[in-house]
């Protein structure tokens, strides 16, 4: 009916996608960065990783003539990161400094996040102190090498309420 059939599947509680079309109005349009796409061999794997150590759960999935397709976000705000499924995978986001950040609420969590991926051979390095405004951080890799810094204390919010002047 209204409601485009590529939004019914990607409902859930990410609010921002669930506004329906009525009487030919599109949706307000996302601007500003939107997503990140990686390769992935395995949506699956990829979505158990990135709900365990990031928060993240797949908003969107699409199997069509392409390869499979997974979103995940945190419902936090209007931006995914995008799985498409390749094999092999490359590039990574992986090395030097290559990483996908997300913050944790406390050092205890974070913490917590390190030793089970400690136990599970995933730990790439940390956790360190840094200070501010890097605050306390550790890098993990996810099932195809792509990595993900935990961190606590980076200071992003007031960088952004600098800059604004």
């Amino acid at each position: 009916s209204g409601t485009p059939h590529h939004l019914t599947e990607t409902l859930g509680s990410a609010t921002w996608y669930n506004r329906p079309m009525e009487n030919s109005v599109p949706d307000p349009i996302d601007v500003g960065l939107t997503h990140l796409a990686l390769p992935i061999r395995n949506a699956e794997a990829t979505a158990a990783f990135w709900a365990r150590f990031a928060g993240l759960r797949i908003v969107h999935r699409r199997v069509d003539a392409g390869p499979p397709v997974i979103w995940l976000a945190d419902g936090v705000r209007p931006f995914v990161l995008v799985g498409i499924e390749h094999d092999p995978v490359h590039p990574r986001l992986a090395g030097a400094y290559a990483h996908l950040g997300v913050g944790c609420p406390n050092r205890a969590d974070l913490d917590a996040r390190v030793e089970v991926a400690r136990a599970e051979g995933i730990l790439v390095e940390g956790p360190f102190e840094s200070g501010p405004p890097v605050g306390y951080w550790a890098i993990l890799h996810d099932p195809d090498g792509h990595q993900l810094e935990l961190s606590v204390g980076q200071e992003i919010s007031a960088a952004l309420t600098d800059a604004k002047g």
